[in-house]
C-alpha cells in the first residue's frame, strides 16, 4: 500500500496550485491523515470530494491508528495546512513509520514556499540549508544569526529559516542588526498569492529602505558576503 505525501496551495485553489494527475490521484483516497481537519476538509470539499464519507484523521492521534488504513490494505493521504507535509511541518512521523513497516512513500507534486523562495531569490542555489525557526529570546535570535552568517560565508551556502507571521518585522530588525552591510537578504511574502513580494537586497540597503514586511507568511535567505 502507498502514503501519499500531498501538497496543498499556499493560496489560491487546488486546480492552480496541484498539477491534474495529483488531483486524479487525490480523488481516489477514502482514508487522510492531516495537520488540521477543518483546512483539510475545505480543500477536499474543493476538490468535489464527499468530505462526510471520508476518514479524516488528524496527526496528534495516535501512530496505531494513523497507520491503520495501510495495515488494512488500503492508501493514505497526509495533508499538512499548506505546502509540503513533513517539510517545515508535520508529518515526518507518519513518513518515517510508514517506511519502517515497508509500506511505499509517494511524494506528489505541488507548491513548496521554500524552493519557490529559493528559486526566485537570486543566491547560491547549489548549497543551502534549511535551519527552520530561529530562537524567540533576541540574544539567542542575534547569536544563531551570526552563527548562520559565518556559516553562510564559510561555505558559500544559502541559509533559510522561517517565522510565525506576526514576529516578521522583529526578525528582519533583527537581521538587519545582526548582520553585515554586504551580506544579501532576501524576504520572499505570500507566494503564489496577488500579493506576492520577493526581494533581494543587501543588508545595506533593507537598513535605508527601513522596511517591514507584516503579518504575512515568508521566508528568509541570507547569504554572506565572502567578506
Amino acid at each position: 500500500m502507498i502514503l501519499y505525501a500531498i501538497p496543498t496551495p499556499l493560496g489560491g485553489s487546488p486546480e492552480e496550485a496541484l498539477p491534474a494527475p495529483a488531483l486524479d490521484t487525490i480523488r481516489t483516497l477514502k482514508d487522510f491523515a492531516v495537520e488540521n481537519a477543518k483546512s483539510a476538509r475545505a480543500f477536499l470539499g474543493a476538490l468535489g470530494m464527499p468530505v462526510r464519507e471520508l476518514s479524516i484523521r488528524t496527526l496528534d492521534d495516535d501512530m496505531a491508528g494513523l497507520m491503520l488504513p495501510l495495515r488494512e490494505k488500503r492508501p493514505l493521504g497526509l495533508l499538512s495546512e499548506a505546502g509540503c507535509p513533513a517539510i517545515a511541518d508535520p508529518g515526518a512521523a507518519l513518513v518515517e513509520a510508514a517506511q519502517r513497516e515497508g509500506f511505499r512513500v509517494v511524494p506528489l507534486v505541488g507548491p513548496s514556499s521554500i524552493i519557490l523562495a529559493l528559486m526566485a531569490s537570486g543566491l547560491e542555489g547549489q548549497r543551502f540549508a534549511f535551519c527552520g525557526y530561529l530562537p524567540r529570546d533576541a540574544a539567542e535570535r542575534k547569536h544563531r544569526i551570526r552563527e548562520l552568517e559565518q556559516r553562510s560565508r564559510r561555505e558559500r551556502a544559502t541559509e533559510i529559516f522561517i517565522e510565525t507571521p506576526y514576529r516578521n518585522d522583529a526578525l528582519l530588525a533583527a537581521l538587519l542588526d545582526a548582520c553585515s552591510p554586504a551580506t544579501r537578504l532576501c524576504v520572499a511574502a505570500d507566494l503564489t498569492l496577488p500579493s506576492e513580494t520577493i526581494r533581494t537586497e543587501t543588508i545595506g540597503q533593507w537598513r535605508r529602505a527601513a522596511a517591514q514586511i507584516g503579518r504575512r507568511p515568508a521566508v528568509f535567505l541570507l547569504l554572506a558576503d565572502r567578506g
